[in-house]
């Protein structure tokens, strides 16, 4: 009896050693970063195509306002309501008195400054595919925008959801930091890809999800469940989207559809951004999404 109780007691501890090891937090090495400087003007466009402000400004924010991260909007799921943190200037209650590393970190390894994981409704699984150069300047833009000293304010969830180091393995899982879309691309699809799958986490939307929440590649652009419950969000693939390259430039420029109809939902943000971009990236992101396969 006593050599079976130390069998199942090693047994027990090897298993819990092993999911510690593959749960654990797996930082950005802070020599990858050391010396890199951000420009604060270029951050304004990596903001915008990443759409920050659309996510983490108070509710119902308008004008200026939507440059004051507050956070607080709030985003159900299958799993519980998120909850967009304050990720302001302010060192208390936003990110003020983060390094450069830590903000790397959070960005593309889903990392808070103490090692916890953060949950993938924030799109760092798309953001891990970021450049260095385009996180230094984007936290070197942030830093120049005002400050909240409004609390975050925690997320709604029941268990097992509400136990992070479980997202430990969900990152084995889902944080790949591969490309979807490779070959022999030509610059500007090379930067359509950039901005779709990357800066501008179109997939998070445009793509299903499986059981655990993450994306299924196998099925890129192919539409999804409306997160907020109502309708779907519709295919951009090309056997269900026939859009000319003009076409999808256009409505990400003005919001309006070849059919004289206008953007709703959380695409009124979306066009909100690309708006502000060059015309060579709308361009860009046209000749990606009418490179995309059919499924």
């Amino acid at each position: 009896m006593s050599r079976i109780l130390t069998g199942l007691v090693a047994a027990v501890c090897l298993a819990v050693a092993a999911g510690l090891w593959l749960t654990r937090p797996q930082p950005v090495s802070e020599a990858r970063f050391a010396g890199l400087a951000g420009d604060a003007m270029k951050g304004e466009a990596v903001f915008t195509a990443a759409g920050c402000a659309s996510c983490h400004t108070a509710p119902k924010a308008e004008g200026d306002a939507k440059l004051i991260l507050t956070g607080g909007q709030r985003f159900p799921s299958d799993f519980g309501t998120f909850l967009a943190p304050n990720i302001s200037s302010d060192p208390d209650t936003g990110l003020g008195a983060w390094t450069l590393p830590q903000f790397a970190n959070a960005v593309t390894r889903g990392l808070s400054p103490e090692g916890r994981h953060y949950y993938p409704a924030f799109p760092y699984t798309a953001y891990a595919l970021m450049e260095d150069q385009d996180v230094a300047d984007l936290w070197a833009y942030m830093q120049t925008l005002p400050a909240s000293d409004v609390a975050s304010l925690p997320h709604e969830l029941g268990f097992p959801f509400n136990i992070r180091r479980g997202l430990g393995l969900w990152k084995q899982l889902y944080l790949s930091g591969d490309w979807v879309m490779t070959g022999d691309l030509s610059p500007e699809l090379a930067r359509g890809r950039y901005l779709v799958e990357a800066l501008a986490h179109c997939a998070e939307c445009h793509t299903p999800r499986g059981a655990l929440g993450g994306l299924d590649r196998a099925a890129w652009m192919t539409g999804a469940p409306n997160p907020s419950g109502t309708g779907k969000i519709p295919p951009l693939t090309p056997d269900a989207f026939t859009w000319s390259a003009t076409d999808i430039a256009y409505y990400l420029e003005t919001g309006f559809t070849p059919d004289f109809d206008s953007a709703g939902g959380h695409m009124v943000a979306v066009i909100e951004n690309f708006a502000k971009l060059p015309p060579e990236d709308r361009a860009a992101v046209a000749a990606y999404v009418k490179a995309l396969p059919v499924p």
